[in-house]
Parts: structure tokens; C-alpha cells; sequence
């Protein structure tokens, strides 16, 4: 218990990051997960990570507060861009729905309260239950637990005015589009070519009214595709989560200064 109480400064720290993280983190910032849910396992794992750690022991003093306003930044700015790559699936829904016309119908996102693409939702939904499956969860745990290699504990400047670092972030936003359209390109691409059908057939049959078939028709071949990509989709979501994990690494060894 004595020594407990020598590293409880230590303890907030460590607690201050897991919770930062768990605040955007795929799957762990669900918002159907409860608050007091995430506040015991930040506390249980932080618990156990302040053990683990090679000086846990820190002084009470006027860095102190500099420290926790590090460790929350850390944590939120690994979480988030680790979050950023994920939302490419509901990006490429997005294009997707506007090909289809599920852009009139939108619904609300449980993890950010926000309207999504309908599309969007559902791949995303399938993307966080194939996380669980191949155990991403325990690779998201992992990537806390190791950034204290990256970014210690009593390191109290974060080298936010470097350019690799802004470079590296517009660099990742970047990716987040260029993936989010190779995903949606092939269902968008074939949608494109029923449009270019259509528009053949109204010039061969003015009296047909395409506006009315066109809808309905995109939408089955819309669904059709679908169908077909799910089994490629899986494949590009786990390139994804490789991607996710490699951009925290990457940008904790930035934070770090190496």
C-alpha cells in the first residue's frame, strides 16, 4: 500500500493518457459503451501499466500540471488519428449512398451523434465487428501500453512546431480520402456505367421516363454490388487496421522526437 502511495502521482498520469485515448478511440469511444465503463477500465488498466513502467515515480511540483496537459494531448492526438483512418469507411459510404441515392436518407451515428451515410453506418458497423474478430481491440491496448517507449512519462514538450509532425497529419488526411475512394470505387465506377446505359437508352427511347427507372434501377444494382463487395471490403479493412496501427506508431515517434 506504501508504495502505492509513492507512485500514486505516477498512477494519475498513466490514467489521464488511457482515459485520452479511450475518449476517440475506435470501439472504446463508442457512445453506447457506458462512461463509467470507460472511466473503470482506464483505471484498471492504468493500475496495471503503472507497474510496468521503469520510474513510475514522479514529484508532485509546477510541471507537474504540464505533464497531465501532455499526457491528455498524447493521448488524444494518437486516438484521434488512429480514429481519422477508420472514418474512411463511412467516407466511402458516403460516395457510395450519392451514387445510389441514399443521400436523402441519412441516420445518426451512435459513436459521434452526428448523420451519416446510410452506407456509411453499415460498413462501418461491419469494419468495428471485424476488429473484434481479429483482436484490433488488443492492438489499440497494445499501442498505449507501448507509447510510453515512445513518449515517456516525464517528457514535458510535445514538438508540435516541427513541420514532419504537421506534414505527417496532413499527410494522414490525406490517405483517409485516397482510401476511402479506392474503397468506393468500384461500386461507384459500376454505377457510373448504369448511368452511361441510361442515358443510351433515353436516346433511343425518348418515351421512356429514365428519372423514374433510373432510381429504383441503380439502387437493386447499387444493392447487387454490394453484395459481391463485401467479401473484398474485409480484405481492405485489414489493410486498414495495419495502416491504423502503423500512423499511431509513427506519429508516438514523432511526439517523441526521434
Amino acid at each position: 500500500m506504501m508504495e502505492f502511495v509513492n507512485i500514486f502521482p505516477a498512477f494519475l498520469l498513466v490514467f489521464v493518457r488511457v482515459l485520452a485515448f479511450f475518449a476517440v478511440l475506435p470501439i472504446y469511444a463508442h457512445r453506447s459503451i457506458p462512461n463509467s465503463m470507460k472511466i473503470g477500465l482506464a483505471l484498471f488498466l492504468a493500475y496495471i501499466m503503472v507497474f510496468t513502467l521503469e520510474s513510475p515515480v514522479v514529484v508532485i511540483d509546477g510541471l507537474y500540471y504540464f505533464l497531465i496537459i501532455k499526457e491528455a494531448m498524447v493521448g488524444l492526438l494518437v486516438g484521434l488519428i488512429a480514429a481519422i483512418l477508420l472514418y474512411a469507411i463511412q467516407v466511402a459510404g458516403g460516395f457510395i449512398d450519392y451514387s445510389m441515392g441514399f443521400m436523402i436518407a441519412n441516420v445518426v451515428d451512435p459513436q459521434t451523434g452526428a448523420q451519416t451515410p446510410l452506407t456509411g453506418s453499415y460498413l462501418y458497423t461491419f469494419a468495428l465487428l471485424f476488429l473484434l474478430l481479429v483482436n484490433g481491440h488488443h492492438l489499440l491496448l497494445d499501442g498505449i501500453y507501448y507509447s510510453y517507449q515512445f513518449v515517456p512519462m516525464d517528457q514535458v514538450h510535445l514538438p508540435f512546431g516541427q513541420e514532419n509532425i504537421i506534414r505527417y497529419a496532413a499527410k494522414t488526411f490525406n490517405a483517409m480520402f485516397i482510401i476511402a475512394f479506392q474503397m468506393a470505387l468500384p461500386i461507384v465506377g459500376s454505377l457510373f456505367l448504369v448511368d452511361v446505359g441510361l442515358g443510351m437508352v433515353s436516346r433511343a427511347v425518348p418515351q421512356m421516363n429514365v428519372f423514374v427507372v433510373g432510381m429504383p434501377l441503380k439502387i437493386l444494382v447499387g444493392l447487387l454490388l454490394l453484395t459481391v463487395f463485401m467479401s473484398v471490403f474485409f480484405m481492405v479493412v485489414q489493410n486498414l487496421f495495419d495502416q491504423m496501427v502503423l500512423a499511431m506508431r509513427t506519429l508516438l515517434q514523432l511526439l517523441g522526437g526521434a
